[in-house]
């Protein structure tokens, strides 16, 4: 070893230790049950204010081939896949008043998207469309998901601000039966949940949330009429006002330069700081797009998961913070002592610039100390950003640190932390979203299946599936959710690859005459042992990771260790369902035919 690599193996040692010691701050025995529901007490905070309210319509009594729950990209890419099959009988029910899923609700200030838009944005050879900048505005998305539903004729058979009460299984007629708060009753042969994986809003529960007498809301319910402003103007009703934000994730890394640009004094209350790269958006040369080959944005889409997986492509067409900051997989699965210490030099080099650059932009030696992540780059999805950290050097900005403890309590006039009150005029909660929840709960029914069984019920030990679709006792029942499925930093790609997937399986059943379609025990164990043997490099990795959404807040049950992800790269995932589909024999399922 040199001297240099002396020094590098000791601020590596020590920052062992300290990961440790932040992580411990952080454990909790209540794991993901210290969040809530936006129900019940919470009601008010699931109320939509993007439509009128008042809204109304005649109940349908009715049978399609296909009913899709989810109006984001997830349906909507498997609505658009059936059109492209011919199947033309289907409904999209969906909560909100439009398309969009997530992009419908996440109306907050600065709220874009994290991935390239020609990568993440799908279908943009089919549609023609150039997107305006290089990471996409909410409002663009939003818009392109209402041009998707133009452009491939979704309206006409969408049913929005519409939930679904109960699904059915009737064994005897081969159908679901689902009915709606709309007093819908719809039969149909096969039923597809695509509730989306950022959908499901979450509150902390903190002591006292419902005590305050301000006004709160959570970013995915921007109430602009309190603000003022837009999602692109200044909240000018803002500038008298004692704003709070807590949570320190993605959407508050966003929202807090436009809270700061107008709010009196605004106050971040952080349990753990995010790891901040540069963003460096820009616009979207129209000369560069239209000399794009045919075929391109599929090759871009594949060359960006390959750079993010730790599979370094012959060119990087993306070449953004991603790319340059993912290409080393710390999680590679290995036994290899050598190896291991390799990977983990990398990923701590890696997380050491990102909190350089802190130092390099925060005035203040404490706030900086402060904001600094210490965890393996893996431990949470890392936040592009140019505008979050220097919005700290403002004089109406404060950080307060909760030291991994998170806030204490809420008061009618604003939040206690360490013993000391911060009085609040505005309380935004940045709470984020369900991602690793039961999917019952994640969805906001429970669909009943053959002999009534309830998912709860079947899935009580964790998720049984094959390939995260199909499930046993739920014929004809397709799941597209981060659940026993894929997963990567595109979440568009593992979208795509899912809706084709299952838009192939009801084409298939159609031609044919396969009237039942549902997993084997047998083949839900097979494909947990699959999942269990990708595993074992974030298993390693995670344990040392602070709580969050990646490891379940670090819940470590029976029911966790079923509820897992493909842990290796999306194209491997999707590789097994391009597999299974050429193989042509339904292999792992129970079949019954007209």
């Amino acid at each position: 070893m040199t001297a240099d690599d002396d020094t590098i193996q000791a601020a590596l040692d020590s920052a062992k230790d300290r990961y440790r010691l932040e992580r411990e701050k952080r454990l909790r025995v209540d794991g993901l049950a210290q969040y809530s529901e936006l129900k019940g007490e919470f009601a008010d905070f699931d109320r939509d204010p993007y439509v009128e309210p008042g809204f109304t319509r005649e109940p349908l009594n009715e049978d399609t081939d296909v009913v899709i729950v989810g109006g984001g990209f997830a349906g909507m890419l498997t609505a658009i896949d059936l059109t492209r099959a011919g199947i033309r009988n289907f409904r999209i029910i969906e909560k909100a008043g439009d398309f969009g899923g997530t992009w419908y609700w996440n109306r907050y200030p600065g709220c874009m998207c994290d991935v390239e838009s020609m990568t993440y944005l799908p279908l943009l050879e089919e549609t023609g469309y150039r997107p305006t900048e290089r990471y996409a505005s909410a409002p663009e998305i939003f818009g392109y998901c209402q041009l998707l539903g133009r452009h491939f004729d979704l309206y006409p058979h969408a049913l929005f601000q519409t939930e679904i009460d109960e699904p059915v299984w009737d064994n005897d007629a081969k159908r679901w039966t689902i009915t709606t708060t709309r007093g819908d009753e719809i039969t149909t042969r096969f039923f597809v949940t695509a509730g989306g994986i950022l959908h499901k809003a979450k509150l902390p529960g903190i002591p006292g949330i419902n005590d305050f007498q301000g006004r709160a809301f959570h970013t995915s319910r921007w109430d602009y009429s309190f603000t003022g402003g837009g999602p692109r103007e200044p909240m000018e009703e803002l500038r008298n006002m004692r704003v709070g934000i807590i949570g320190t994730g993605a959407t508050a890394v966003q929202a807090v330069p436009r809270l700061a640009e107008t709010a009196k004094d605004l106050y971040v209350f952080q349990r753990t700081p995010s790891a901040i790269g540069v963003r460096d958006n820009g616009p979207v040369d129209p000369a560069w797009f239209d000399t794009l080959d045919p075929g391109w944005h599929e090759e871009r889409v594949r060359n960006f998961t390959h750079a993010v997986t730790g599979i370094q492509p012959e060119k990087d067409l993306v070449s953004d913070g991603w790319t340059k900051v993912m290409w080393v997989n710390a999680q590679e699965p290995t036994e290899d002592p050598e190896k291991i210490e390799d990977l983990e030099r990398e990923d701590f080099e890696m997380m050491q610039g990102l909190r350089d650059r802190i130092d390099e932009i925060v005035d203040d030696p404490e706030t900086a100390e402060r904001l600094k992540p210490w965890y393996g780059k893996h431990c949470k999805r890392i936040c592009f950003h140019d505008e979050y950290l220097p919005a700290f050097n403002q004089p109406n900005v404060h950080l307060v640190d909760t030291n991994g403890r998170g806030v204490e309590q809420i008061t009618e006039s604003g939040v206690v932390v360490d013993g000391e009150e911060y009085p609040l005029d505005l309380l935004i909660f940045a709470s984020g979203f369900e991602v690793t929840t039961d999917l019952d709960q994640r969805l906001g029914f429970d669909p009943k299946g053959r002999g009534g069984i309830s998912l709860s019920e079947r899935w009580s030990d964790g998720a049984h599936s094959l390939h995260g679709v199909l499930s046993g006792e739920f014929p004809n029942m397709m799941m597209i959710s981060l659940v026993q499925a894929g997963f990567g930093t595109n979440f568009l790609h593992f979208l795509a690859q899912s809706a084709h997937h299952v838009a192939w399986l009801i084409n298939e059943c159609m031609e044919q005459g396969i009237s039942e379609i549902e997993a084997t025990p047998e083949a839900e164990e097979e494909w947990l042992g699959v999942l269990y043997t990708v595993v074992g490099g974030i298993a390693r990795y995670s344990q040392t990771c602070t709580p969050g959404y990646y490891n379940s807040e670090g819940q470590r049950t029976a029911k966790a260790a079923r509820n897992l992800v493909y842990a290796g790269s999306l194209l491997d995932y999707s590789e097994y369902l391009v597999q299974w589909r050429n193989a042509g024999d339904f292999a792992g399922t129970k079949i019954s035919r007209n």
